[in-house]
């Protein structure tokens, strides 16, 4: 995953979109020490975790869906008189009401015997009800008994369906809940990897140019450095940003009047003119040492007297943030017409934009950078310093109040057009 950066978006606030567009961007969280860190997932490990997330709620959904065909198949042969369970409830109701049958019965034949005995006048008319009562309680006695062994009979075969149904409905319930439970697990573990993706601000990762003369001489090539300096705890993987345009230049122009070119340790690599490009990528720039990557500019002869601005910023990862961004520098240039005698020129400083004046985009609604492919530069080797580069400014980042003309010429389409390029290319 590609870093960005605010510059484009903040170009685009700058020439066509409302400040309180631009002012709603979220608010960047400020870097993590190592010891903050240390202790937390990587940003690598959250991906995987999210993934895993997923793919266990997909499985959870996939079975549910299942279980309900399973559940509702069982429930319904359950219901017929074809299943084994539900076949043995229903001979079990007939004995049982076989028995209820006989034992009514049973009842009458100890009633009639009973009014018979109390109609019996001689002792052999007594004696022989009396015969005829002892063997109807008796026979009242066994109907008793196989009604009681028939309704039991019933009463488990009755309970072997409900269990049946209670079982499979119990299984599918379960189903169900792993589907919550793992929705829950992805929704958080989704949180966590969105977290880690908002893009953390870095004032101590700075990209400054040095030796870049404020005045300009059309016809004239000035070489200048740009120092990229790690002054946060972690090491970072740092793409730096780069752009400087003239008045007059737009997206698309015929001629531009400045050429900016970069060493990439073999040969030199031309700049867009029109829209900011990432350079010279370092792998790995240690807390405290910085990279130099040397820089060159080119005027025009025709040039005329005119205004011109350069715009720098570091765009870095690391093993917990996709996305940190160091402060953009702004440096306004002036621009003289060939043959002109400046006299001593001072080198150019950043700018010192209000503290509202930073919208900065994040990976959520924000492409990939702008322009080119980072390229990473073999030479020099990085180098560790005891302290830091001296900045020579406070954090500055692109006003979104700027009036200059060569940022008001320049057109939002081309950025717009350029992320998206980007973003469908995968970069």
């Amino acid at each position: 995953m590609k870093l960005r950066h605010s510059l484009a978006v903040a170009l685009a606030c700058t020439v066509a979109a409302p400040l309180a567009l631009c002012a709603a961007a979220p608010a960047l969280a400020a870097g993590s020490t190592p010891a903050e860190t240390r202790n937390q997932p990587t940003y690598e490990e959250l991906q995987a975790a999210a993934a895993a997330a997923a793919k266990a709620h997909t499985a959870a959904v996939a079975a549910e869906a299942e279980g309900l065909k399973e559940v509702k198949a069982t429930l319904d042969a359950l219901d017929s008189p074809e299943h084994p369970l539900k076949a043995a409830a229903i001979a079990a109701e007939k004995v049982a009401k076989a028995a209820a049958a006989a034992k009514t019965a049973a009842d009458e034949r100890v009633t009639k015997a009973k009014a018979d005995l109390a109609a019996a006048e001689s002792d052999t008319e007594k004696a022989t009800a009396q015969q005829a009562l002892t063997a109807a309680e008796a026979d009242l006695a066994t109907a008793v008994k196989d009604q009681q062994a028939a309704d039991a009979a019933l009463e488990k075969a009755d309970t072997a369906v409900d269990d049946a149904r209670v079982t499979a409905s119990r299984k599918y319930g379960l189903l169900k809940a792993d589907v919550e439970r793992t929705s829950k697990a992805k929704t958080a573990a989704d949180a966590a990897l969105a977290a880690a993706k908002e893009c953390v601000r870095e004032d101590g990762l700075t990209a400054l140019a040095e030796g870049l003369p404020a005045k300009l001489v059309a016809g004239s090539t000035v070489g200048f450095t740009l120092r990229v300096t790690n002054g946060t705890e972690r090491t970072l993987a740092v793409d730096p940003l780069v752009f400087l345009h003239a008045t007059g230049e737009g997206a698309g122009a015929k001629e531009n009047l400045l050429k900016t070119e970069w060493a990439d340790g073999t040969a030199w690599r031309t700049l867009s003119a029109d829209q900011p490009e990432h350079i010279g990528r370092i792998d790995s720039l240690p807390p405290l040492g910085h990279r130099d990557v040397k820089m060159r500019l080119t005027i025009d002869a025709s040039a005329q007297k005119t205004a011109g601005l350069a715009l720098f910023a570091g765009d870095a990862s690391d093993s917990y943030n996709p996305c940190v961004l160091g402060p953009m520098k702004r440096y306004d240039l002036e621009i003289l017409p060939a043959g002109s005698t400046p006299g001593k020129v001072d080198d150019a400083k950043p700018g010192h934009p209000g503290k509202t004046d930073d919208p900065r985009p994040t990976p959520a609604n924000t492409p990939a950078p702008q322009g080119g492919t980072s390229t990473p530069v073999p030479t020099p080797t990085p180098t560790s310093t005891g302290a830091l580069a001296s900045t020579g400014a406070d954090s500055a980042t692109l006003p979104l109040a700027l009036t200059s003309a060569a940022a008001l010429t320049l057109g939002a389409g081309a950025f717009i057009a350029t992320r998206r390029r980007k973003a469908t290319n995968g970069a």
